[in-house]
């Protein structure tokens, strides 16, 4: 029985190191539009985590399959709109917003997410919030 435990203890403590952690997670978004007096916060989620990454020194020496680069990004999403509040009647006061339904480790799409990791500090209200 000491066996048997001892090794399915170091498969779990494997396993759990090369596990992917990537998973809907809540973000709130602040959005404002010039026309309009407010800034509206929007609860959403996003897909964020850990995704298993490869990469070699050797990369001229491997095939492009060998190597890979994934990020954590969306399966699935829908589009939510919000109206954002005190715009005036000449300008669209809508605003939509992606939902994260759920997630994978995959390549990313700049089609509809930001591949760069970059701490950029831009989710803020410059005006009153609603």
């Amino acid at each position: 029985m000491r066996p048997f435990f001892v090794m399915s203890l170091l498969f779990g403590l494997t396993f759990s190191q090369t596990a992917s952690l990537c998973a809907p997670s809540e973000y709130i978004i602040h959005v404002e539009k010039r026309e309009c007096a407010y800034c509206l916060a929007i609860n959403t989620t996003i897909c964020a985590g850990f995704c298993m990454t490869r990469d070699s020194n050797g990369k001229k020496l491997l095939l492009k399959s060998a190597l890979s680069q994934n990020v954590c990004t969306y399966k699935e999403m829908l589009y939510q709109t919000a109206l954002i509040p005190g715009c005036p009647h000449h300008t669209i006061p809508y605003y939509s917003y992606p939902v994260a339904v759920s997630c994978k480790c995959g390549k990313c799409n700049t089609d509809y997410s930001d591949c760069v990791h970059e701490k950029v500090r831009t989710n803020y209200c410059t005006k009153p919030q609603k």
